[in-house]
């Protein structure tokens, strides 16, 4: 438009002498603009945080439908719920020790409405046992709130003639690469992995895709052993459907007194391995819908329904910070690095 004014006679020269206060009026303008579009931007941002949540929230749980996450991870979504007044809505994507899950978690979008179940499997172990993975297990997520820990159990189908790990651990001496083990997840993996290293013995593994499944086939006979999270192996130890050898914690367990620790059973020391459950969204979410979901997980893990349905498998709430989460989840990552190397576990 002023291209065009400038070729109309004389109003030529008194435009010209006015373009300079006009390039200036628009400068400041456009200035004015933009910190307004900032300040609507940021209102907006915190009035949707504010407004969270005002439809239902997703929950990935990255294993099975009756595994010990999907177990966990239901009673907890019941209780936020309640909580932040929207549904939880548990969607179970299992597959390659949680990494599809993980995965779709990851690549959400980070409004607060898709949380992750994660385990150390997802949030710890992956990144040791895969040569690459779809996203980054460091950078892809942001931390929520602890849940809580739980070890497994140790045991064998009824027929496997070994009362005792040390006897279990004679036998597969005695016959290498012919006693197998079953396992559904990077726990089950390790901690049977790492057993065989400190023992010194050599066990075929048997690779399955739920913890139920695989629990299955030992009642069955298909695998010998499979150490498994207590949520999945109480029962079937205390109905006698298969033979308890041990705990892989570091005390005895008050739920399984008669179960000696693996360290005791074998005269070891260092042995032990713990399986966690914590909560995870997409980097990028907000603080403010952070701190939100942070305090109904902790009202969640601090509930008397949780502690008292879970106590009897063993599980240990422990509320924090998403920053302690954060903090842990440093500490294990590099853990399950160390047992995965030592166990000499190659990456797949």
């Amino acid at each position: 438009v002023l291209s065009g004014l400038e070729h109309r006679g004389p109003g030529r020269i008194a435009l010209n002498c006015a373009l300079p206060h006009l390039q200036d009026l628009f400068m400041r303008h456009a200035l004015r603009s933009i910190a307004a579009f900032a300040l609507v931007a940021l209102g907006s941002s915190a009035a949707m945080a504010q407004a969270y949540p005002n439809k239902p929230i997703k929950a990935i749980v990255p294993f099975a439908a009756g595994s010990a996450t999907d177990q966990i991870g239901r009673a907890f979504a019941a209780k936020i719920s309640e909580t932040l007044g929207q549904p939880v809505i548990i969607e179970n994507k299992p597959g390659v020790n949680g990494m599809l899950g993980a995965d779709a978690a990851a690549k959400s979008a980070p409004d607060g409405y898709t949380i992750l179940i994660g385990t150390n499997s997802t949030n710890a172990a992956l990144k040791s046992l895969m040569k690459k993975l779809p996203y980054d297990q460091d950078t892809a997520f942001a931390p929520v709130a602890y849940m809580g820990s739980v070890p497994l159990i140790i045991a064998v189908n009824n027929d496997v003639p070994a009362k005792t790990l040390k006897e279990f651990v004679d036998l597969a001496k005695a016959k290498p690469g012919n006693v197998t083990f079953a396992s559904a997840s990077t726990s089950q993996l390790v901690s049977a992995a790492v057993l065989a290293s400190m023992a010194g013995i050599d066990m075929t593994n048997v690779p399955y895709k739920s913890g139920p499944a695989a629990m299955t086939d030992l009642i069955g006979g298909q695998v010998m052993m499979f150490s498994a999270d207590f949520g999945v192996m109480v029962p079937q130890v205390k109905g006698g459907k298969v033979r308890g050898l041990a705990v892989t914690s570091t005390k005895r367990s008050p739920v399984v007194p008669d179960l000696p620790t693996v360290n005791e059973a074998l005269g070891l020391k260092d042995y032990e391995l713990i399986a966690y459950f914590a909560a995870y969204v997409p980097a990028g979410t907000s603080p403010e819908i952070i701190a939100k979901l942070n305090q109904a997980f902790n009202v969640a893990a601090s509930s008397k329904d949780i502690q008292e349905k879970f106590s009897a498998n063993g599980f240990a709430v422990e509320p924090g910070t998403p920053e302690s989460l954060a903090q842990r989840g440093k500490v294990e990552t590099a853990k399950w690095a160390k047992a995965i190397h030592d166990a000499k576990i190659e990456p797949q």
